[in-house]
């Protein structure tokens, strides 16, 4: 029996594209190394772009009921507060973006919810099975697990992490850079002696210190910590305590319980290639950040979207085999960006708010985005389709599921969904929305869309 996809990994990435696979009719199946679902809150920050993938995958109730929006920052020296400050620039609110604040969530919560949405839809994960090599064939894939089984698949994703076991299998490389070159610790931990209210930073004057932040829909806080070159990490409670004490006005026994404690070097790291025949890599399998601006997590998301509606097409949809090089040819470029911005976050070049949303992203150079108006205004083809109203219709209601969408003319083909006109902001015209919720066509009439549509396999 070949399966159609086989995801290893499942994190973010892996339970988004298994969630769009299974929706799509697709025979999907996530595996994962460790028993059970990472225990840590790292990527803790849903970024507004990524909040409306969640609405469309039907997980964004969910994900809001279980966290909060960031506290604003405060500021410690010797147990006396210095005073307040905003973690983001404010981003105004408007009808074409209903969401323009990052929600925090623990990683640990956010993966729960993915995992839960993908058994809703028939979907499973495999856990505690390594995937150990790889070889391709002209046919597919046969996939050797450490148990000594073997499956074979149409085509694998690699959504495995940083040290990606598919990535090596198949001769990828990643160049990068160290952001930082002090250590960094993250841990999550229960304490007293302090409110919930402010994200509380310790900074010292050689640029070392820690930040504890309340973690919201739980009762942990995160510990950050940038600390001396050199230093010899203890990542048990005893050592926790002690860093604890040392960099804060709070006695060691404040610290309560640890419940999951990490020590890594801020560095940014990029796959030379996304894909290597059958094979596809996504998330940090294919591009590293810093955590600062919150960046990472949500760009493995956007992978994850972009590739699963491509996979579908391919599968279900008829379109050539050729169309999944778009996947590398939108997505590389946009990592690439993703990880300057991280970068420049982190040393202080940039401002949280509008630039780490990841609502301006687009694929505006992508061979999908087709602008046949003779003179374009408002949304472009490779841009971000904005939210509106027409006749009543919220249009992220309609672009909800794995269909495109259609505003200002009669759908040609079925398994599109059209409405008679597109809003204002959009501009004068004829669009196409793609099913990951981007413009791929826009013209002054249909003349030219049936071509789009058969050469994006939508028959």
């Amino acid at each position: 029996m070949v399966m159609d996809v086989l995801i290893v990994g499942a994190g973010p990435t892996g339970l988004t594209l298994g969630i769009d696979l299974v929706r799509r009719g697709v025979d999907a199946l996530v595996v994962e190394r460790a028993e059970g679902l990472f225990p840590g809150s790292r990527g803790k920050g849903i970024q507004p772009r990524t909040q409306e993938v969640f609405e469309d995958l039907g997980v964004l109730d969910a994900i809001r009921a279980a966290g909060g929006p960031y506290p604003a920052r405060t500021i410690w020296k010797d147990g006396e507060r210095l005073g307040e400050q905003p973690m983001f620039e404010a981003v105004a609110a408007d009808e074409g973006a209903p969401y323009t604040e990052p929600w925090m969530v623990p990683q640990w919560r956010t993966q729960e919810i993915l995992y839960a949405r993908l058994v809703e839809l028939g979907g499973e994960v495999g856990f505690g099975r390594e995937v150990t090599g790889l070889e391709q064939d002209a046919d597919g894939l046969s996939v050797r697990f450490a148990d000594g089984t073997t499956v074979r698949a149409r085509y694998v994703v690699a959504a495995d992490g940083g040290r990606s076991a598919v990535r090596r299998a198949v001769g990828v490389g990643m160049a990068g850079e160290t952001v930082d070159p002090n250590p960094f610790l993250v841990a999550d931990l229960r304490l007293k002696g302090l409110d919930r209210e402010y994200w509380h930073t310790f900074p010292r004057a050689d640029g070392t210190g820690v930040a504890l932040c309340p973690l919201a829909g739980t009762d942990d806080f995160q510990l950050a910590g940038r600390l001396p070159e050199g230093t010899e990490f203890d990542l048990s409670l005893d050592g926790i305590r002690k860093l604890v004490a040392a960099y804060t006005h709070l006695d060691a026994e404040d610290v309560t319980e640890l419940r999951w404690a990490s020590e890594f070097r801020p560095r940014t790291a990029l796959a030379d290639r996304f894909r290597v025949g059958r094979v596809f890599l996504a998330g940090d399998a294919a591009h590293l950040h810093s955590p600062a601006g919150g960046q990472g997590l949500n760009t493995s998301v956007q992978d994850a979207y972009n590739l699963g509606w491509k996979l579908g097409a391919v599968l279900r949809g008829g379109a050539p085999e050729a169309f999944l090089d778009t996947y590398e040819e939108e997505r590389r470029p946009n990592a690439a960006a993703m990880l300057g911005l991280s970068t420049g976050v982190h040393r202080g070049e940039v401002q949280r708010g509008k630039a780490t949303v990841q609502l301006g992203l687009g694929y505006p150079e992508s061979s999908l985005s087709e602008e046949t108006r003779a003179v374009p205004s408002g949304v472009r083809a490779g841009d971000r389709a904005p939210d509106g109203r027409v006749d009543g219709v919220r249009l992220f209601d309609a672009f909800q599921g794995p269909h495109w969408t259609l505003l200002g003319a009669t759908a040609p083909v079925a398994g599109v969904r059209a409405l008679p006109a597109a809003p204002e902001s959009y501009g004068p015209g004829v669009f196409l929305v793609r099913p990951d919720g981007y413009v791929g066509w826009a013209g002054d009439s249909t003349a030219g869309l049936p071509a789009y549509l058969d050469r994006v396999g939508c028959r």
